[in-house]
């Protein structure tokens, strides 16, 4: 992760759910796609911080339907909000119901 903002970035490229480590949205994407890990930073980190603060509109556009619902079970146990976790396995049993094309 850089310390520092890279020739092109400022504080917008960074994302409001990661204010807690120094990190880029590049970063924090690519540890999200499983391309990159920093200590205990992986994939399943991203995805959770991701399912636990983010706006719906943006858990959709970083993760999309498919990853969401394959790694709902994996995840679920880790997202502490009840609602969140009420509102995702709503959508993880609705979605392949009414709409499987975008799955």
């Amino acid at each position: 992760m850089s310390a520092v903002l890279l020739p092109g970035e400022d504080e917008r490229s960074r994302l409001p759910y990661v204010w807690d480590y120094d990190m880029t949205e590049a970063e924090f994407e690519a540890i999200l796609r499983g391309e990159a890990q920093f200590g205990r930073l992986d994939r399943d980190w991203a995805a959770v911080r991701l399912l636990e603060v983010a706006p719906y509109r943006d858990i959709i556009r970083l993760l999309g339907y498919r990853a969401l619902l394959a790694g709902w079970p994996r995840w679920r146990a880790r997202v502490r909000s009840v609602s969140r976790k009420r509102g995702l396995d709503f959508l993880a049993a609705w979605l392949p119901e009414h709409h499987p094309e975008l799955l």
